[in-house]
């Protein structure tokens, strides 16, 4: 069978099981809406889809919206098969595969040597975080993977009735539960849900493990000890910008568990050895014995040289004859060993400059140092710092207790003070500080870290476009102090750029030509400093937040600013997107460490003039253009006006507020609901508003030239014209009936979103997506079916309004259509 026999089956079995649970005239409601949906597509029928969406009662609506919703829910999995079925069936090398990496390595000229060198030097580093935009409840999540199971066995003769019937019954249940979650989640719902994709992963590393081997063996005729340059960690539990729930003891909960799930997966692993590693010798079971006592303590928690036991086994198993052993049934030990230890995930944390420059400062007035340090010039704060970073006392009277507000940032530090004593230093990951605008947010975290005696690498995150125009300044500075560079070390600078804020701030283009010229000044910074670096990118899935494929955007990184690797956040839907099955993860991954290596092997190279001077100018205009826009006085009841902003605060799919502390306004909202916003409503502004002023500021010649030869200029063309794509004008101009319809800002939006389309198209040479065609087939198949949700909501956001109360009257229905449209377009945050 193929995706569309998949779709049908899926389709039929929803629709017998809305007859069967809601009678006859519903699922007849449903194929009208269905029809009517179709026809307006083609240009008749919409008065008649309007009039029977307007005349709803809200239980139809609520149903409507469920059916739709679920229909999206199982093309999912049927689009996910269906990626799991074409990568299962490829032969031959596949295209950014490890296999490739090496082949197009040695292309360069690099030697196997200079290979396995580059490998050792370089890392990727993929961060979990709790920005959920993942919507879907753990017992929803539940009966869709059941389905998703089954989905293979359809279209085998013999087991096809048994599967059908065990389809129909999840699709049964799944519409008797509710979608919606009645609580706000708590901090370890999040780490859970998050931690729920490793066990998946640790499935694919071995094959890619054994990929990167054979690719040596092939590509070099020799073999190769090279390993995964893959670590993972995670900001969940350890997150506490705007999060009052991350607690010291949310952050003690998260580590006690990483520690469980890592002791879990271990076990499992160390008694699957142990079961295929029968091999006797000397009327004994030497390996088995060994793994038992491995076992052993690793169940009783005792201490254990977890991976110095499994390497010297390995060495054993060659020794002896037994490398097939080795490599088949050892290495998936050996590499979740590798990979997970007994850590699971090395956990970060995150805290804002200001929460870190207030500890501080009451650190300083408790110690008697300076009355007024918050008060005080950078130049005064840098010498306050230096001096006490020279000195080894500390500020806080030894065994008095932290007040409650140093207790809130101090705590934290403590509890992963004591995982890293338990478990070994992999449990703890950096020190993360939002908003670094100066050298001396930078240092102010190594004076908390101090007052319990452990030492921390603080990571800087630029997020505004001032602030990433002024980092290369602020770290010239940073890796100037004696001070610092003596905490530092011989270690790797981590340097994080956040994709969100700088977007919100001066938009699409404007704030990737600010990460990349970013990116080329710190790291040549860091040359001239002596300081190996690696870039930490927060990206989110959509692409206002930087995201797009993995792949596209790493090769389309400044040559010569990956040093050390990468480190890259894996945020909401991405997770069950990248990793819910091995051989999507095992793809995912092995696309990404491509990436990564043939960029970390391009040599540095200065770019065209005419190619920055152009490129400059754009984003400049760019900017102005889109600040022009939310800066306009009519803008934000405007936006309150088109999109479902104050529903989706409403919802609870997160932990964390959807502003940070203050009165609402547009620069204290968060990225997440502000880009989602703008996905509800199909314009998808984020990801493309600014465009036509800025090709138009370069010239198409010039554009066209660098479209072809500039990967980074083609990464972020790449991934407008797929913003484009999924914006619906159409759509949009419903939700201008909400009142923008007519208005200035609402023809300016709708003028500049043809005008992107024609220019960038223009660019490309060719229609939108050309040369994604199953992309591209994927939104022509869903829009169709996501006009309904798209409608309903309308009409319920315009009741809502209108009715006094109206939002706690048409709470559920309304937060039904915003999962709905989530799992319709994909992409959401």
């Amino acid at each position: 069978m193929g995706i569309r026999e998949d779709v049908n089956l899926l389709g039929r079995t929803l629709g017998q099981v809305l007859k069967e649970q809601e009678g006859e005239d519903f699922f007849n409601l449903v194929e009208e809406v269905r029809a009517l949906v179709r026809r307006a597509r083609g240009g008749e029928g919409s008065a008649q889809l309007q009039a029977l969406v307007a005349g709803l009662g809200t239980d139809d609506a609520e149903n409507l919206l469920r059916a739709f919703t679920w229909y999206f829910q199982l093309v999912n999995l049927a689009e996910e098969y269906e990626r799991v079925r074409v990568l299962s069936e490829a032969k031959g090398v596949r295209p950014q595969s490890l296999e490739k990496a090496l082949s197009d390595l040695k292309t360069l000229g690099l030697s196997a040597e200079q290979t396995e060198t580059l490998i050792s030097r370089v890392s990727l580093g993929l961060t979990f975080t709790a920005h959920p935009t993942e919507m879907r409840r753990r017992t929803v999540r539940n009966h869709l993977v059941e389905v998703a199971e089954a989905i293979p066995e359809l279209g085998n003769p013999e087991l096809t009735e048994e599967a059908t019937l065990r389809v129909a019954a999840h699709i049964e249940a799944m519409w008797s539960t509710p979608e919606l979650r009645r609580l706000k989640p708590t901090v370890q719902d999040e780490v859970k849900g998050g931690l729920s994709y490793l066990p998946v992963i640790a499935q694919a590393l071995p094959r890619l493990q054994r990929d990167l081997e054979r690719a040596f063996v092939h590509i070099y005729g020799r073999h190769s000890d090279a390993r995964l340059p893959l670590s993972f960690s995670s900001w969940m539990g350890g997150d506490r910008d705007g999060n009052p729930f991350v607690t010291p003891e949310a952050t003690r909960e998260t580590l006690e568990l990483h520690r469980e799930r890592a002791r879990e997966l271990l076990l499992e692993h160390i008694r699957q050895a142990y079961a295929d590693l029968s091999q006797e010798g000397g009327g004994e079971e030497p390996y088995r014995q060994t793994l038992r006592d491995l076992h052993n303590a690793v169940r009783d928690g005792q201490p254990v040289a977890l991976l110095p036991t499994l390497e010297a086994l390995d060495a054993r198993l060659r020794q002896d004859g037994q490398a097939r052993s080795a490599d088949q049934l050892l290495t998936p030990l050996l590499t979740v060993a590798r990979t997970f230890g007994q850590h699971l995930v090395s956990l970060d944390l995150r805290e804002h400059s200001q929460l870190t420059g207030a500890a501080v400062a009451e650190l300083l007035r408790s110690a008697g140092v300076s009355e007024n340090y918050d008060d005080l010039p950078e130049h005064a704060k840098l010498d306050v710092l230096s001096a006490e970073l020279r000195s080894r006392r500390p500020l806080w009277p030894a065994g008095m207790p932290f007040t409650a507000e140093l207790e809130r940032t101090i705590g934290p530090i403590r509890e992963v003070q004591r995982a890293v004593e338990k478990v070994g230093p992999r449990a703890f990951g950096r020190y993360i500080i939002s908003m670094s605008e100066s050298v001396s947010d930078i240092l102010e975290p190594l004076l908390l870290a101090r007052e319990v005696g452990f030492r921390i690498l603080p990571v800087p995150l630029f997020e505004t476009l001032g602030d990433l125009q002024r980092a290369p300044s602020v770290m010239w500075e940073l890796l100037s102090l004696p001070e610092y560079r003596a905490v530092l070390g011989s270690d790797v600078q981590e340097i994080m750029l956040g994709y969100s804020d700088s977007n919100k701030d001066a938009g699409f283009l404007a704030a990737n030509w600010a990460l990349h010229e970013a990116q080329r000044q710190i790291s040549a910074v860091c040359q001239r400093s002596n300081v190996p670096w690696r870039f930490f990118h927060g990206r989110g899935t959509s692409i206002g937040r930087g995201g797009g494929p993995a792949s596209r955007a790493i090769l389309g990184q400044p040559a010569g600013t990956i040093d050390a690797g990468l480190r890259i956040t894996e945020q909401g839907e991405a997770l069950a997107d990248k990793y819910s099955h091995p051989v999507l993860a095992h793809r995912n991954l092995e696309q990404a460490l491509y990436g990564l290596l043939l960029s970390a092997a391009r040599p540095q190279a200065d770019l065209p003039t005419a190619w920055t001077d152009a490129l400059t100018a754009a984003s400049e205009v760019s900017a102005r253009t889109y600040r022009a826009l939310v800066e306009d006085d009519h803008f934000l009841p405007f936006f309150e006006a088109v999109t479902p902003i104050h529903e989706i605060a409403r919802l609870n799919i997160a932990s964390r507020p959807v502003r940070r502390p203050g009165a609402p306004t547009l620069s204290n909202l968060r990225a997440i609901p502000w880009v989602m916003s703008w996905t509800q409503n199909r314009s998808n502004l984020p990801g493309w508003y600014g465009l036509p002023e800025a090709i138009e500021q370069m010239g198409l010649d010039v554009a066209r030239e660098m479209y072809r030869q500039w990967p980074f200029f083609r990464s972020v063309l790449d991934n407008a014209q797929m913003a484009l794509a999924k914006s619906d004008p159409q759509i949009f101009d419903d939700y201008l009936s909400l009142g923008g319809a007519g208005t200035e800002l609402a023809e300016r939006l709708q003028h500049a979103y043809e005008g992107a389309v024609r220019l960038v198209e223009a660019v490309i040479g060719g229609e939108l997506l050309a040369g994604e065609p199953r992309l591209k087939q994927s939104i022509a198949l869903r829009n169709p079916y996501i006009d309904p949700i798209h409608r309903i909501q309308v009409e319920l956001l315009r009741r809502s309004r209108a009715e006094e109360n109206g939002l706690d009257t048409y709470e559920r229905p309304l937060l039904l259509s915003v999962q709905g449209i989530a799992a319709g377009v994909r992409n959401t945050g």
